[in-house]
């Protein structure tokens, strides 16, 4: 049976046919107690004698993680050296930022106008149908009946969304008597540009519908100033995102995403790389690479912050893999984290982001957030991600607001799902390396090409939520 050593430190290896396929196997005889090593990093303890060849999975291993740890900064840099600038063609807005779709936004304050944004995101794709790129409505349950710092994690993203440049033209719907109402949501906003940015509350006119529908019109019409423009792929912003994986994400489409996160980064671009509690285990790697100790810190926080989060509910910090993780091959918190961190690549650490606040610096940059998909697609959009390169070994059809590259980890998923996956990792398994292949294809996105959750209409948002409902 073909299989795979990941690093020469490896006691392990990982089934690449059969019924094992993406699981591992024992390299050696390994005691009860010792280290179970792959990646070169330890995934676990094995909980009884593992004899050399024998399966290697959830009834032999259990995680080391546990609780809080006490870090310190061992700095590993590794400044990449730049690469020549690359051009797509953008959408340059009135303040400089630019974009990748010129769409239209209806953002909703508060979940009572789901319906009402519903219809008119409907409507107004008939009415104004090839005026611009599409008009979009993303539901959501929150804006009211929360407090405190709930409340503003909502504001935060909604605000990440209203100021995307993506969206040439955005319409706030809101009720009227929300607790984030538009006039509240105003003072969140600060400036904005009122030709971009337009505001409705619904029970402040008779027929809430038509004009919704008149003030889509005017952002339709201000958003044909815009025109697609020769840009620097140092204007790009890319989520790093992995779901449904599998024992070839960190085998293939995961080390794949990280090659093509240091090109991006080397020709001056930024890429973000969330899902906290999917680098427990895997965290000093990262804070090893922070540019300085002050980032180090706030590393330091985003990881022990998150874990208080759990402990504060009284729920295990180490509750991971999911169960389709462990049908896929991974068994341990360890073992899914050491291969969800290949999507950053070897690049220098350059800040951290709290949820709904933008990419700043370029380079290398960490999100706060959970693991849950779509919540991490949400969070990595509201800090201006243009792009998401979304690694996958079960699939999923999930889509973000912008566009989602779905990459599978193994060719069958692929083939079975063609209309949920856009890129085929695989052939990374036999060393061959896909690095220009994908860069190619996010630059044919950045300049227009529609992903798979683009076409098939898959476009949503989860609001992270930690705190009491009204």
């Amino acid at each position: 049976m073909k299989q795979i050593i990941i690093n020469e430190k490896d006691n392990v290896a990982v089934m690449l046919e059969g019924a094992l396929k993406g699981h591992k196997v024992a390299l050696e005889d390994i005691r009860k107690g010792q280290k179970i090593i792959k990646y070169g990093y330890s995934i676990g303890h094995a909980t009884e004698d593992i004899a050399k060849g024998e399966h290697v999975h959830t009834h032999n291993i259990k995680t080391n993680l546990a609780g809080i740890v006490e870090y310190r900064y061992q700095p590993k840099r590794n400044e990449l050296e730049m690469l020549p600038e690359r051009k797509f063609m953008g959408y340059v807005r009135e303040d400089k930022s630019v974009g990748i779709r010129n769409e239209i936004w209806i953002v909703n304050t508060v979940g009572c106008v789901n319906k009402t944004s519903e219809i008119l995101a409907r409507e107004a794709n008939i009415r104004y149908h090839g005026e611009c790129d599409g008009i979009f409505n993303f539901v959501h349950p929150f804006g009211c009946s929360q407090l405190g710092d709930d409340q503003k994690t909502t504001q935060a993203i909604l605000k990440g969304m209203v100021n995307h440049p993506n969206a040439a033209g955005v319409l706030v719907l809101g009720l009227g008597c929300e607790n984030n109402n538009i006039d509240l949501f105003k003072t969140v906003l600060g400036k904005i540009n009122e030709n971009r940015v337009k505001f409705m509350s619904t029970q402040d006119y008779d027929d809430e519908i038509e004009e919704g529908l008149k003030l889509i019109g005017e952002l339709v019409e201000y958003s044909k100033r815009f025109k697609r423009e020769e840009c620097s792929l140092s204007k790009l912003v890319v989520g790093l995102k992995c779901g449904g994986s599998d024992g070839f994400s960190g085998l293939t489409a995961n080390p794949l995403i990280g090659r093509v996160s240091d090109r991006l980064i080397a020709m001056g671009a930024s890429t973000v790389l969330t899902e906290v509690p999917e680098m427990f285990g895997a965290e000093t790697i990262l804070m090893d690479r922070c540019t300085n100790e002050e980032i180090f810190n706030k590393t330091v926080r985003l990881i022990n912050d998150f874990k208080e989060y759990f402990t504060k509910h009284g729920q295990p910090v180490y509750e991971n893999p999911s169960p389709g993780n462990k049908k896929g091959g991974i068994t341990t918190l360890e073992d899914k984290s050491l291969g969800c961190v290949q999507k950053a690549g070897s690049a220098d650490v350059v800040d951290v982001l709290n949820i709904g606040e933008p990419v700043t610096k370029a380079g290398l940059n960490l999100l706060t957030g959970p693991g849950n998909d779509i919540v991490a697609v949400t969070n990595l959009a509201s800090s201006g991600c243009h792009i998401i390169l979304f690694s996958t070994g079960r699939g999923t059809p999930l889509g973000a607001p912008v566009p989602t590259v779905k990459i599978s980890t193994n060719y069958e998923l692929a083939r079975k799902k063609p209309h949920w996956i856009d890129f085929d990792a695989s052939p990374v398994l036999d060393g061959t390396d896909l690095s220009d292949e994908l860069l190619d294809y996010i630059v044919k996105v950045a300049n227009g090409e529609n992903t798979n959750n683009e076409k098939n209409g898959y476009r949503e948002i989860s609001i992270f939520k930690d705190g009491v409902t009204l």
